[in-house]
């Protein structure tokens, strides 16, 4: 098989972590040949639904060391400091920089950079552009990338494998979706940057579908935290799309259907007419989610035909501020749950968010494997412990995708070329994938498997853990990833053109592996666990310890 190009750094995935690595790469030195692979168009990437903001210490009564120990203390004390450590120092000046390349921060009347409270924070340090934070960074990063005429783009393109030679990452193979062609792709070093694994969950909204995490773990990485999975408070019952924390930071209320503000009733605080930081509505994410379940539990949730639900109430807030604060949060419960959120409260549930574990990588984002490096989501440096503060993940992809770009930089300098064991690794993969596509008679479905994975994955390692519905499902935990390899293919047309097939054009047969291959890691570290207290942030058990 012959090797269509190499370039000296090769990332992989489309969203914000990529375009900084990209953009490093091309200031650490501009000679070297970069290129990016993306499933999708940078613009439809993940980081585009990011509404609330970014965390960065830049007010006068605000501090490193604050930010540092909100951070800490809020992943359950489970966090790497000296990550942490220059997580805060760096996120400023990541956040400056977008300024200077002309991201539209929201300002105060006297022209400095707007700041609002978030969950979990004891000062005010969330810098935001109204409430579309990830889409004008997206495009800010974008646009600045256009710069660079070394940064080459594969729009559209589908990883299926890293190539691996003498301990050492290599290249990649990866489908041209568009025309279905398998092609290799050399590269001195690679980054990973495609997100996490939501989609393995039946509750959210996100694109996220574990490709990243597959393609490190099948080649030997070591995936860590993988037990700690984030649920976001207030998404919408049907789409799973989220209504910003910014929405509470402005001071909307969470209220059962009895109208009472339900989270006093869970040691968060007391009612207050406006936000409290770190009280009520302003509590860590983990802590509303668990709240819910409670709710649920004792029978005071509202019951809708996409589940219970409860309301997040912003009518107090008044027109003018849902219009200026709020634009989008209005735009979407218009136009996906037919309400208006200045006269309405909208309904709301916990819906799958964040991964805080992944791909295992040192402050530089260098994982165990050399040449391989990861930042965004799909990494676990370690700043985030047992749960996500709001605000961290936009500039955690900021500071440690401009750390990995340099680094791989640095390393793909020093870099000898492929080895000629690569092209043959390649032809290997492109017959698995085109055995694959051409499969008849299979027993399962995909629709059936993927259904059937992500009910196993809300019942065993959702926001709560019980024992009994825990050991029914361990089996098949383990068991789901060698359940895709006798899924049957629906489509049976196949082109004259050899390497075509209109089956490429919609790879679900490929997605879903990628989906099952961190599945038995996640639940069985849920178990695992042992040391500490019996509730961990995302991870709550509510049974003794055990283990396999």
């Amino acid at each position: 098989m012959d090797v269509t190009a190499h370039h000296e750094v090769l990332i992989i995935g489309g969203g914000g972590a990529w375009l900084r690595a990209a953009i490093a790469v091309a200031e650490a030195n501009p000679q070297l040949k970069g290129a990016v692979v993306s499933k999708v168009y940078p613009m439809r990437s993940h980081t585009v639904a990011a509404e609330g903001g970014a965390a960065g210490c830049i007010a006068q009564d605000d501090s490193f060391d604050e930010h540092a120990y909100d951070t800490i203390s809020g992943g359950d004390w489970l966090c790497d400091q000296d990550a942490v450590g220059v997580f805060v120092r760096e996120a400023p000046q990541e956040l400056l920089r977008l300024e200077h390349w002309g991201c539209p921060w929201s300002r105060e009347p006297d022209g400095r950079v707007a700041v609002r409270p978030f969950g979990g924070m004891k000062k005010m340090r969330t810098w935001f552009a109204a409430d579309k934070t990830g889409f004008h960074m997206l495009h800010t990063l974008f646009q600045t990338s256009l710069r660079y005429g070394t940064v080459a783009r594969y729009d559209e393109w589908y990883v299926t494998r890293l190539l691996l030679d003498e301990g050492r990452v290599q290249g990649v193979v990866a489908i041209e979706l568009m025309s279905g062609r398998i092609h290799a792709l050399t590269a001195s070093a690679v980054i990973l940057c495609t997100g996490g694994w939501g989609k393995v969950y039946p509750f959210n909204a996100n694109i996220k579908t574990g490709d990243g995490m597959a393609l490190a773990y099948r080649a030997g990485a070591p995936l860590k935290d993988m037990e700690f999975v984030q649920y976001h408070p207030t998404g919408l019952p049907f789409t799973g799309i989220l209504i910003t924390e910014a929405a509470r930071a402005e001071g909307g209320y969470l209220v059962n259907k009895d109208g009472y503000r339900y989270l006093q009733d869970y040691n968060l605080g007391t009612p207050q007419p406006k936000p409290v930081l770190r009280s009520m509505e302003l509590g860590p994410r983990d802590r509303l989610s668990q709240a819910f379940v409670k709710e649920m539990e004792k029978g005071r949730t509202i019951d809708t035909p996409c589940g219970p639900v409860v309301h997040l109430d912003l009518r107090h807030l008044g027109e003018k501020v849902i219009n200026t604060r709020l634009p989008f949060v209005r735009e979407l419960g218009q136009k996906y749950q037919n309400i208006n959120p200045v006269w309405e409260m909208i309904p709301v549930r916990p819906v799958v968010h964040y991964m805080m574990g992944g791909v295992h990588t040192d402050i530089h984002g260098a994982t165990p494997l050399r040449g391989l490096y990861a930042a965004g989501e799909v990494a676990c440096v370690g700043i985030n412990g047992a749960n996500r503060l709001g605000s961290s993940s936009l500039p955690e992809l900021l500071v440690f995708g401009a750390r990995a770009g340099r680094a791989a930089a640095a390393f793909a300098r020093e870099c000898p070329p492929p080895t000629a064991a690569i092209r043959a690794q390649a032809e290997d993969e492109k017959r698995r994938l085109e055995q694959l596509l051409r499969k008849t008679g299979g027993r399962e479905h995909i629709a059936t498997l993927r259904t059937e994975m992500q009910n196993i994955m809300e019942g065993a390692a959702g926001i709560y853990r019980s024992q009994g519905p825990f050991w029914r499902r361990r089996t098949n935990c383990v068991s789901l990833p060698n359940g895709s390899r006798t899924c049957s293919l629906r489509t049976t047309a196949v082109s004259s053109t050899p390497s075509w097939s209109p089956r490429w054009s919609c790879p679900a047969c490929l997605r879903l592996p990628a989906r099952l291959s961190p599945v038995p890691c996640c639940a069985p570290s849920r178990v695992g666990r042992t040391s500490g207290p019996t509730i961990r942030s995302a991870m709550m058990r509510n049974f003794s310890p055990i283990l396999w």
